[in-house]
């Protein structure tokens, strides 16, 4: 394909100098990994905004998260209709062949992808709302939210609706019914949680109070 071009020189850099150091002082445990496969405990749904650093945020080493990125990380409902669906398959694959024992959905604040969701609903990106737009499409996931905190008709902040993203990706996987098996078996646990860049705050999901409180 003559339109693919060379890796950039600023990341062929950089990955010679990882490839030098701390591959090098770890092979053993990288061949341990492509040997043995994964096995990690935990699957995080997060955005693809570059800001959200998930394994820097938690420490986590290579082989200890299953991480799946989309864009305002959201999870759509279990439509099983022959179509291509990558978030659907990456949670299949989390709960019924890794068999992790936390699924969760890590929101942030400034979300490009919820704030072009509210601009849509205003009428005010219409770009967004072409049947052509991919973005568009998928950020309509968020409706369920958005009507319940009032709409057109109630001054919504961006971070309750960055929440809102949040719970409504928590109830759309439990209407997958491997989840929902899991969860009910108690072999899997979901967790909500919204990080605030700016600040490094991190909140999660209170299911008792219904509401998100610092961790």
């Amino acid at each position: 394909m003559k339109n693919v071009r060379p890796l950039p020189t600023y990341l062929a850099q950089r990955y010679h100098g990882w490839n030098a150091t701390t591959f090098s002082d770890n092979k053993s445990w990288y061949r341990r990994l492509a040997d043995e496969g994964q096995r990690p405990r935990a699957m995080i749904i997060s955005c693809c905004d570059s800001r959200v650093h998930v394994t820097q945020m938690f420490g986590a080493d290579q082989g200890e998260i299953f991480l799946h990125r989309n864009i305002a990380n959201l999870v759509p409902p279990c439509e099983p209709d022959g179509d291509y669906h990558g978030t659907s398959a990456a949670v299949e694959y989390a709960v019924t062949a890794l068999k992790v024992s936390h699924l969760i959905v890590l929101g942030h604040s400034k979300c490009g992808g919820v704030k072009g969701f509210h601009e849509k609903c205003l009428g005010n990106a219409l770009e967004l709302a072409e049947n052509t737009s991919f973005v568009g499409r998928w950020i309509d996931i968020l409706k369920p939210g958005y009507e319940r905190l009032g709409g057109n008709d109630a001054e919504i902040a961006d971070d309750e609706l960055e929440k809102e993203g949040v719970l409504v990706s928590l109830e759309n996987l439990m209407t997958f019914p491997f989840v929902r098996d899991a969860v009910e078996a108690e072999q899997l646990s979901l967790h909500g949680l919204w990080t605030d860049i700016g600040a490094g705050g991190l909140e999660f999901y209170d299911a008792e109070t219904g509401k998100f409180a610092p961790v």
